[in-house]
């Protein structure tokens, strides 16, 4: 009997009418001839309100338990949409990521699993029943409940379909599957039938919100087919799938040179001024960077000047982590001997995705081009084999998305984008 897993995003389980449409649609999935199981995440806002509590009674929780305190929301979900499936005939018991067997390291907020034992949830499903999971959660070695940071309910189900060895992981969301730009911004983006892992990874990398980054990554490793949907609808989404290695060039170059525009307006940039141009140097400062947990995305040194020998180089990061590594470069300033800091978190980050770029040359020119005609002003880049990363300022990030789009032809001509739940996830 094949073995689906489907995991239900928060604008999917929202309040009593949406948890009981997705029960119908699970009951569906099973009387149609499939084992079931299920990742939910906390219902609509839930895990917001819950940070804001914590927040009522004091600046600084524990890590501990601020994570014991989150996985209340998932908990809720489960245990409603247990009942809902019941009421509908159909067996249904709710597990913690704990009870689930889903191990974790012990970095509270954004932990890493590091293995699933399922035993409970394959011993639901050899009775005939349906196991609904607890999404975004697990368990360290010292038995300490974690998180795993946001969109990790994505995480855990991948995972599950992994050890569980699934013939798919369902993840519905409130659009009808990936599409060629945020159909917020784009009303006319066109949805994606199918991509490849890699393409989806640097969609997720930068910007793209319908799926967890980590959980594609996941899904790459263990092979595990992944199909978008959407709760609100019965269409077919977009089937995401590790490359094909037997593929060959010709049907590759047959294939949309790129498959989307991802953006991403949480990020920050510091530009570290007057740094000594010597060997070293760039090591040093980054060190310090690392130590301070922060993630670097595009760097960008510009060229010294001979008379001063002194150099300024701007890197972007996270807007989380831009405090933190802010104070940490200030309280290494002596040993690093620069000039002056200076941080910007008013930027936007575009980013064009294609394996197509591999064979077609011009991308580049046409990318450049569209955003010259916009009149909006490029001040970083980065690129890899099948992306290329712009950095432009916030307030004009949207109008840059729909000029790429355009200019690459990723307009639908047959109807808008429909985002049923209003949140993209």
């Amino acid at each position: 009997m094949p073995l689906v897993v489907q995991k239900f995003g928060g604008s999917s389980v929202a309040d009593a009418t949406s948890i009981k449409r997705v029960a119908k649609r699970i009951v569906e999935t099973k009387e149609a001839g499939n084992d079931v199981v299920v990742v939910v995440s906390a219902m609509g806002d839930t895990t917001d309100e819950l940070l804001d509590l914590a927040a009522s009674v004091t600046a600084k929780p524990s890590e501990r338990e601020l994570d014991i305190l989150l996985t209340a929301g998932e908990r809720i979900s489960m245990a409603i949409l247990a009942m809902a499936i019941t009421e509908l005939g159909v067996t249904a018991r709710s597990y913690t990521g704990q009870q689930a067997g889903v191990l974790t390291d012990a970095a509270h907020g954004k932990a890493s699993i590091v293995g699933v034992v399922p035993e409970r949830i394959a011993r639901t499903i050899q009775e005939g029943g349906v196991a609904i999971v607890a999404g975004f959660q697990g368990v360290s070695e010292n038995q300490d409940v974690t998180t795993l940071g946001r969109g990790g309910s994505d995480t855990t189900a991948v995972a599950l379909a992994a050890a569980l060895d699934a013939d798919v992981c369902e993840i519905y969301t409130d659009v009808d599957g990936l599409f060629t730009a945020d159909p917020r911004i784009v009303p006319t983006a066109r949805q994606i039938t199918s991509i490849t892992s890699e393409e989806t990874l640097e969609m997720a990398a930068h910007g793209a919100k319908i799926l967890h980054l980590r959980a594609v990554e996941y899904a790459r490793r263990y092979g595990v087919p992944i199909h978008v949907r959407s709760s609100f609808s019965s269409k077919v989404g977009t089937w995401i799938s590790n490359d094909d290695d037997s593929q060959s060039e010709e049907s590759s170059m047959e294939d949309p040179i790129i498959a989307g525009v991802a953006h991403d307006r949480s990020q920050g940039k510091i530009t570290v001024k007057g740094v000594p141009d010597v060997p070293g140097a760039a090591a040093r400062l980054f060190a310090v960077v690392a130590g301070a947990g922060a993630n670097v995305d595009m760097i960008v040194q510009n060229v010294s000047s001979s008379a001063t020998g002194l150099t300024d180089i701007s890197f972007t990061l996270p807007e989380a982590d831009g405090e933190a590594t802010l104070a940490a470069l200030r309280a290494a300033a002596g040993d690093l001997g620069y000039a002056d800091l200076r941080y910007d978190d008013q930027i936007g980050k575009l980013s064009l995705v294609g394996a197509g770029m591999r064979s077609h040359p011009g991308v580049s020119a046409k990318l450049f081009g569209a955003l010259f005609d916009a009149g909006i002003n490029i001040e970083m880049i980065s690129t890899s084999e099948i992306r290329i990363s712009v950095v432009t300022r916030a307030e004009v990030l949207d109008d840059a998305v729909r000029a790429v789009h355009s200019a690459f032809d990723l307009d639908s001509s047959d109807s808008e984008a429909v985002v049923y739940g209003g949140t993209g996830r």
